[in-house]
């Protein structure tokens, strides 16, 4: 009966992937914001506006931006934004020969 009570441990925020819909903690995540500018990236995760969630990984990205990313902000994607969320999946890594474990 000696000793400190154990502390509870930490919450973490957990976020679904739009693409994948896998939850995973809401740091490992890049978010996406709805703001009167247009839909952009949130790299502190603090912008005002709603937001959604996508992984890292390009396949993510191009099923996210089908249609599953409008419907989380409920907004339409404008040319520019399309234009420009494309051009930050481009340099995301590709990921098929991580998830199946084989090289193509």
């Amino acid at each position: 009966m000696t000793g400190k009570p154990a502390k509870p441990p930490r919450h973490i925020p957990q976020r679904t992937c739009v693409g994948c819909r896998t939850v995973l903690s809401k740091r490992s995540l890049v978010r996406l914001v709805r703001r009167p500018e247009g839909v952009q990236l949130d790299p502190t995760g603090k912008l005002a506006g709603r937001g959604a969630y996508l992984h890292n990984r390009r396949s993510c990205w191009e099923k996210g931006l089908k249609g599953p990313l409008e419907h989380a902000l409920k907004t339409t994607l404008t040319t520019d934004d399309a234009q420009r969320l494309r051009q930050f999946m481009l340099t995301l890594p590709e990921d098929d020969e991580k998830d199946t474990g084989e090289k193509a």
